[in-house]
């Protein structure tokens, strides 16, 4: 594939670029840090104007029908500027699964509320373990009569605090294969029986547990067939990972720039810490290592926007940039020394988002594992 971007992707991030500068200063990103809701509605609002929440969907449910490889490039944008809101959460983890397995009145209803800013949506997935595996996901929804009942606890739900609607992944069977007898279902957050708690992290990212006591839902809330939800949820997880990706993409772009002129204007010993060979060959690495992160990243976004299966792409991305996204932005810690660990330097930000980022949807361990799986050297 041409790694180069073409015309209209390049205007996109340029005026992501130039509106994110702009609107989303570092002040904002440090207060919204430190909120509950951990996101500005009049700048979600001028970002739906800017078309970004339906930039996915198609033209018929008020979206702009680019692709996921768009997508990629705009998020690699927020992640240079720390973007902060339920963005990933909204237009991945929530209206893509809408999008590909929904009923068209679901679609109708929903997604046009998504394009125009109007709905936050999030998915439900992990539980005690954090894992991203079929076998750990053991949330049930039973049937009783007309209505299905759920019960049990997510952990590290983003931004469910202020999502509108919840997709619950539960498991409405038992059978030996557990991709089988999973069930995605649409639950308003106001539904009684769901409680959201928010969970203090490392990074201050918006995640939260919640919990699903006695929740009774009826038949239209159900997205797809009932108990064959994995393809789908495996194919959010893929997009979720690799969006996340992006994400440090960016901050370690940033994490470079940032760099640069501080050690051409640093001195010690009498000249700029820039003409010591050791610092040269810190931000030599530092360009390798992005630019062959940006290409594996791409890459898994090329292939993802086919709808075709990408799993060693999507693994050997997320390894690359949550293995990269730590070493970058801990060398930028070393060659700014202790002010880049005071509150008041932006770099820090990016290493706690870097170090989240790692952890969202798989972890270097787990896609290793995954990666193994697709090589056909494990089980």
């Amino acid at each position: 594939m041409d790694y180069e971007l073409n015309e209209e992707q390049r205007i996109l991030q340029k005026a992501a670029a130039d509106f994110l500068k702009k609107e989303c200063p570092k002040e904002l990103v440090r207060s919204l840090d430190d909120s509950d809701e951990g996101y500005s509605p009049q700048l979600w609002r001028k970002m739906a104007e800017l078309g970004w929440m339906g930039l996915i969907l198609p033209e018929k449910y008020a979206g702009s029908e680019w692709s996921f490889l768009d997508m990629a490039v705009l998020l690699e944008e927020m992640g240079y500027n720390i973007c902060p809101g339920p963005f990933i959460s909204t237009t991945v983890l929530g209206s893509f699964p809408i999008l590909k397995a929904g009923e068209e009145d679901q679609k109708k209803a929903l997604l046009p509320g998504v394009a125009r800013g109007d709905l936050i949506l999030t998915m439900a997935l992990t539980e005690s373990d954090g894992g991203y595996e079929p076998w750990t996901l053991k949330v049930k929804a039973v049937q009783k009569g007309d209505e299905w009942v759920i019960n049990g606890t997510k952990l590290f739900v983003p931004d469910a605090l202020v999502a509108d609607y919840i997709l619950c992944v539960a498991r409405t069977s038992e059978t030996p294969d557990p991709e089988a007898g999973l069930t995605i279902f649409l639950v308003k957050a106001e539904t009684p029986g769901v409680n959201v708690t928010p969970l203090k992290t490392i990074s201050k990212d918006k995640q939260c547990q919640v919990t699903f006591d006695k929740v009774r839902l009826d038949a239209d809330s159900i997205i797809g067939p009932v108990g064959q939800a994995w393809p789908i949820v495996k194919a959010v997880s893929d997009r979720a990972a690799v969006a996340r990706s992006a994400e440090t993409l960016g901050a370690m772009r940033a994490t470079l720039d940032m760099t640069l002129p501080f050690v051409k204007e640093r001195e010690q010993f009498g000249r700029p810490i820039g003409s010591f060979q050791s610092i040269q060959h810190y931000l030599a690495d530092m360009w390798l290592d992005i630019l062959g992160t940006r290409n594996l990243i791409l890459q898994a976004a090329w292939k993802l926007s086919t709808d075709e299966r990408a799993d060693k792409e999507v693994s050997m991305a997320k390894i690359r940039a949550g293995e990269m996204g730590r070493k970058v932005t801990t060398v930028g810690h070393r060659i700014f020394g202790a002010i880049g660990f005071t509150m008041e330097h932006d770099l820090h930000l990016y290493h706690r988002r870097t170090v989240a980022a790692d952890l969202a949807f798989g972890d270097s361990h787990f896609h290793h594992e995954q990666l193994a799986k697709s090589l056909g050297i494990k089980d």
